[in-house]
């Protein structure tokens, strides 16, 4: 059961990620705003990088790295630290925005995004959980094991 809650949020992200980018890539034109101004839009802009757009262009070197990211998530998923319910839960949304991102990647060589908030970067569904995970993982590791929070259930 434990398991299954950290598949089952990745699982849960990567469809909600894909659903978004598919209906804005069959919905919108790159570049187009709805609505044109304002500061909470839904913008299709796509992203040949990393983060906030470094390393644009280097397909190879962002798809091996989400992979070897992948792959990190998942043996750590193993280790008795992760049955903490607040673990699991971050650990599902790391891998579940990882994967997401990186099916686009393969797909099409970029990725699709398109929360458009203030002034902040245009980003998407998978982004959003990986933020919230890395936060997560962060609260978990300076506060959760003193207190107890996340602990076994």
């Amino acid at each position: 059961m434990k398991r299954l809650t950290f598949f089952l949020i990745a699982l849960i992200v990567v469809a909600l990620d894909q659903v978004s980018k598919f209906f804005i890539r069959a919905n919108m034109n790159l570049g187009e705003s709805i609505p044109e101004e304002g500061f909470f839009r839904i913008t299709y802009g796509t992203n040949t990088g990393g983060v906030f757009g470094l390393f644009a262009n280097q397909a190879f070197l962002i798809t091996l790295t989400a992979i070897v990211g992948v792959a990190a998530i998942l043996v750590y998923s193993r280790y008795p630290q992760a049955n903490r319910v607040l673990v699991r839960v971050a650990l599902g949304l790391l891998l579940g925005g990882a994967v997401g991102n990186l099916i686009d990647r393969i797909r099409f060589g970029e990725v699709v995004d398109f929360i458009d908030v203030g002034a902040w970067p245009v980003f998407n569904v998978a982004d959003s959980a990986v933020v919230v995970g890395v936060i997560l993982i962060i609260y978990h590791f300076l506060f959760g094991q003193k207190r107890g929070v996340g602990a076994r259930r």
